[in-house]
């Protein structure tokens, strides 16, 4: 008896780490199976379970600041009355240093300017978005410094474990998937930061590279578009 329990208590527990830590390996194979949802499919479901009363179309676009030091998402929409934050998301994981990715493996997250390529609704990591990693500007830098593998698959997602994406947690990324899809991805603009440059703070420097003050001039006019005392309600 004694031993058919502790066989039952040690197939819950690896059911139980399988479920927790090996969702990469069935999630997609579940997907499969039951046939793959769409992003339409995702926000009926979103907006059916959840009171999102947002009304959007006063808007021109949005914009998703991400400060890796403080760890959260500032939402900020923008438009012809001004630009106003209406969302924080916090990380819920993280991996890597302050800093840009600079190769393959790395397990940075990116510091840039970038674009959402597209939206995942069947995500292994609940829902996620990609980021438009290697920019413009990060393919220049490589070729500059003869870095050839800059890495790839960059997501905004669920859940909390990560190597190099943001993730938010299942209620967050619902809640942003939902805005980012009623904007379109071609309207969000993602800057991603060190830390919050529109406080003055100017003193990273990155001993492998010889370009950081451009790529932060960069980021920190575009953040400066969006610092609290400038924002205006809508009207």
């Amino acid at each position: 008896m004694r031993q058919r329990f502790c066989i039952l208590l040690i197939g819950t527990i690896l059911l139980v780490l399988l479920y927790l830590c090996g969702r990469s390996i069935w999630y997609p194979v579940y997907i499969k199976l039951r046939g793959g949802r769409t992003v339409s499919e995702v926000v009926h479901e979103i907006k059916s379970t959840q009171s999102f009363n947002d009304d959007f179309s006063q808007w021109k676009s949005l914009h998703l600041l991400c400060f890796k030091e403080e760890r959260k998402i500032e939402v900020w929409v923008s438009g012809q009355s001004g630009t106003k934050e209406i969302r924080q998301f916090d990380f819920t994981g993280y991996s890597g240093e302050l800093g840009p990715k600079l190769r393959q493996g790395d397990g940075q997250i990116p510091e840039g300017i970038y674009e959402i390529e597209y939206l995942n609704p069947n995500s292994s990591y609940h829902l996620s978005m990609k980021i438009s990693y290697p920019n413009e500007f990060d393919r220049l830098k490589g070729r500059e410094d003869r870095r050839e593998k800059l890495g790839y698959d960059i997501f905004i997602h669920g859940k909390s474990a990560t190597v190099g994406c943001i993730p938010i947690g299942d209620d967050g990324i619902e809640e942003l998937f939902l805005m980012v899809s009623e904007f379109g991805k071609d309207r969000v603009q993602v800057i991603i930061s060190p830390y919050d440059m529109r406080q003055g703070r100017r003193a990273l420097e990155i001993t492998e590279i010889s370009w950081e003050n451009e790529l932060y001039d960069i980021i920190e006019a575009a953040s400066m578009k969006y610092a609290p005392k400038d924002s205006t309600e809508p009207h």
